[in-house]
C-alpha cells in the first residue's frame, strides 16, 4: 500500500504540490526551466531558517554534555560491568543537569516530514487525480523526478552523471568536514554512539536513490547544518 494514499497524507501531498507549482511558476521568469529546482532550494532555506531555534537548543545541549563529560567518565568507570546500572546512572546525570542526550537528533527529526513530502511529490506521476506538472521540470536537463539509481538502468547521460556526481561529492565533503570538526566527545562515545560520525556519509548514498528534488533538499540542508554548527560552536564553545 502506498503510504501517500492515506487521506490525510494525500491531502498534505496535494497542498505541497500546489504550493511548489505556484512557487515554480512565480520563479519561472527568473530561473526558467530550473524554476522548480529553485523553488525546492527556497523551501529548504525557509524550513532551515524556521529551525534555527532548534539548532540553538542543540548547540546548548552539546555544550552542556561537554561539561558533563567528567561525570559521565566517572559513571562509566564505576559501573562498566553493570550495563543496566550504567544506563540508569548515565540518564540520571543527564536528568539532574536538565540535558537531553537526544537533543542532537531534533533537527533531523523535525525535517523528516518535509523530506518525505518532497520525496512523495516528485515520486508520483499523478497527484489528486491530475498529472503532476512538477515532473516536467528539470535541472541541467535532468528531470527533478529522476534518481541516480533509476537512471543507471540506461537513462544516464553526461549531464545526469555530472549532476549526481556533484551532489555526491558535496555531500561527502560536507560529511567529512563535519566528522573532523565535530567529533563526538570521548566521554559520551558509548557503544551506541561510536558510529554516528559515519552516518554523515549515509546521506550521500540516500541521495542517489531519491528523486533529484529530494537530493537537492539534502544538499542544501546538510550545507546549512555545517555552516550553522560552525557559527553556533563559536557562540557556545564546548570548553565554556
Amino acid at each position: 500500500m502506498d503510504p501517500f494514499s492515506f487521506p490525510p497524507v494525500a491531502a498534505v501531498l496535494r497542498a505541497a504540490s500546489t504550493a511548489l507549482t505556484w512557487l515554480a511558476d512565480a520563479l519561472a521568469p527568473l530561473a526558467g526551466a530550473s524554476s522548480a529546482a529553485l523553488a525546492v532550494v527556497l523551501v529548504t532555506l525557509v524550513v532551515r531558517a524556521a529551525l534555527v531555534p532548534v539548532g540553538v537548543a542543540q548547540a546548548r545541549a552539546e555544550q552542556a554534555r561537554a561539561r558533563l563529560a567528567p561525570k559521565l567518565r566517572a559513571v562509566r568507570s564505576r559501573h562498566a560491568k553493570d550495563p543496566e546500572r550504567l544506563q540508569r546512572e548515565t540518564m540520571r546525570v543527564y536528568s539532574d543537569a536538565g540535558v537531553s542526550p537526544l537533543a542532537g537528533c531534533l533537527p533531523l527529526l523535525a525535517q523528516a516530514p518535509v523530506v518525505a513530502i518532497i520525496y512523495g511529490v516528485f515520486l508520483h506521476a499523478e497527484i489528486g487525480g491530475a498529472a503532476n506538472e512538477l515532473l516536467t521540470h528539470e535541472l541541467w536537463g535532468v528531470p527533478l523526478g529522476a534518481s541516480a539509481a533509476g537512471l543507471a538502468g540506461g537513462g544516464m547521460d553526461v549531464a545526469s552523471v555530472a549532476l549526481f556526481a556533484a551532489i555526491a561529492v558535496v555531500l561527502l565533503a560536507v560529511g567529512e568536514v563535519t566528522r573532523r570538526l565535530f567529533r563526538i566527545p570521548a566521554a559520551a562515545d558509548g557503544p551506541d554512539l561510536r558510529w554516528l560520525g559515519l552516518l554523515q556519509f549515509a546521506t550521500a548514498v540516500i541521495a542517489m536513490f531519491v528523486p533529484l528534488a529530494a537530493a537537492l533538499y539534502l544538499v542544501v540542508t546538510t550545507a546549512w547544518t555545517l555552516g550553522q554548527r560552525l557559527v553556533l560552536r563559536r557562540v557556545y564553545p564546548l570548553d565554556a
